[in-house]
């Protein structure tokens, strides 16, 4: 179609690939630190804001770390970390990640426009997200914090089945329409055997700044009961604020830009209680971690 990117024109394609795949399947490729998925049963809960902060504050905690932004359709990560332009190739078939704020970044934002609609069918997903993994050159980081699109479908089976994920990150606001879809992508990630390192429930409470009143606009403690429920880590709860909002939206993310805040605190504390998750699977001998080197 006129003005559609191909996967040609954006990336090259891999091989295309007959049948249904087992569920786990051998890399292709080998990593040293932890992939960490953060992903959301769907969209409109502030999982892109949420995966943006966590991995600022797992810089902040003293760890290496880049991340992924593996929504296709919807890339936000170029906007939220205020970066433009393209990526550099640089020797045999390698790209240099973006970087901001100290973290290393690549997103499909950064080789299409963004008025520009991404009309791909599941092979050309797949394709596109396993090379933003093998073919950027990531250097050695401690954790790869992957930016998952909302929902269950194509790029979600290809994380799960095709990347050695230290576990999954779950957000999700307090009302039950969006525990019910938030339940859909525990459920998939148990499935494919990735650990579920926790919940997060965003949009927690609400404190009104001209009278210090708080409200409860979604409702509250949803997550944490549900994380009882299913016996998962409750990680924390993030209030809603216009701080939130106007740092991402101005791509200063609030984690930078004001590291002192209580909304930070918030954050780094999530941030340390996904470390320690994953720190505790990485005990478990039974379970490979993977690392970043690319050959």
């Amino acid at each position: 179609m006129p003005g559609i990117p191909t996967p040609a024109t954006v990336m090259r394609p891999l091989p295309p690939r007959r049948g249904h795949p087992p569920l786990r399947r051998k890399p292709v490729f080998r990593v040293s630190g932890a992939i960490i998925a953060v992903a959301s049963g769907k969209g409109g809960v502030g999982k892109s804001t949420t995966s943006v902060n966590l991995a600022l504050a797992l810089k902040a905690n003293g760890l290496r770390v880049g991340i992924l932004d593996a929504d296709i359709y919807g890339p936000s990560m170029p906007r939220l970390l205020k970066i433009s332009g393209r990526p550099q190739q640089i020797e045999g078939r390698m790209i240099r990640p973006m970087e901001n704020y100290g973290i290393k970044v690549m997103s499909m934002g950064f080789l299409v426009d963004e008025e520009v609609a991404m009309i791909w069918r599941g092979p050309m997903i797949q394709s596109a997200l396993l090379q933003m993994l093998r073919e950027v050159a990531w250097g050695d980081l401690d954790v790869l914090v992957v930016d998952m699109p909302p929902g269950t479908g194509d790029a979600q089976l290809t994380m799960a089945q095709q990347v050695p994920l230290a576990g999954a990150v779950i957000v999700s606001t307090p009302q039950d329409l969006a525990l019910i879809d938030a339940r859909k992508g525990l459920a998939m990630f148990r499935k494919v055997e990735v650990p579920v390192l926790g919940i997060v429930e965003n949009m927690s409470y609400f404190i009104a700044p001209d009278t210090g009143a708080r409200h409860d606009i979604f409702g509250h403690g949803g997550a944490r009961k549900e994380a009882e429920r299913i016996g998962v880590p409750f990680l924390g709860e993030v209030p809603l604020t216009m701080g939130i909002r106007e740092t991402s939206d101005a791509g200063t993310p609030v984690v930078a830009s004001e590291p002192d805040s209580e909304i930070a605190r918030v954050y780094r504390d999530i941030a340390r209680k996904v470390w320690e998750q994953v720190s505790a699977h990485q005990s478990d001998k039974a379970r490979t971690m993977p690392n970043i080197v690319f050959e």
